[in-house]
């Protein structure tokens, strides 16, 4: 079925149910992994490595954002790995999943509201257009 998912977080409460889901489909089929991707925004990491003033710091950061998922991952001891991209987010996942023959993209959708959505896009519905592979966007 897809025993290879891609599961793009960014430490959210959307990031959580998309990892919930993603963890039922592994279990349905009894095999798979899931690699979870986390991309730090160019435009933001500046801002970051200000705030924290450390490179230390700011991947200790990152990687904190990242705990809650990996908790839930070991708890249902679903088969993963974490892969953490430079870049804009669209486009680096785009990339990431074609690149590495992914079966399926899980992520969450933020819910950024009509207008802002139309006027700005949102990173779900870029990489919905842009994957090779069917693509789960969960609310």
């Amino acid at each position: 079925m897809y025993p290879k998912i891609l599961l793009a977080v960014d430490g959210s409460e959307h990031s959580l149910r998309a990892t919930t889901e993603a963890i039922k489909l592994v279990s349905l089929q009894q095999s798979g992994e899931i690699e979870v991707v986390f991309v730090a925004d160019f435009g933001k990491s500046r801002d970051e490595v200000l705030r924290y003033g450390d490179i230390d710091e700011l991947e200790l950061s990152r990687r904190q954002k990242l705990f809650p998922i990996e908790e839930l991952l070991q708890q249902q001891q679903a088969a993963y790995a974490i892969k953490i991209l430079h870049g804009e987010p669209g486009q680096s996942l785009i990339r990431h999943a074609n690149d590495h023959s992914f079966d399926l993209v899980v992520m969450g959708s933020r819910g950024l509201g009509s207008l802002k959505e139309m006027v700005l896009g949102s990173v779900s519905h870029k990489v919905a257009r842009g994957v090779k592979c069917p693509v789960l966007i969960v609310k």
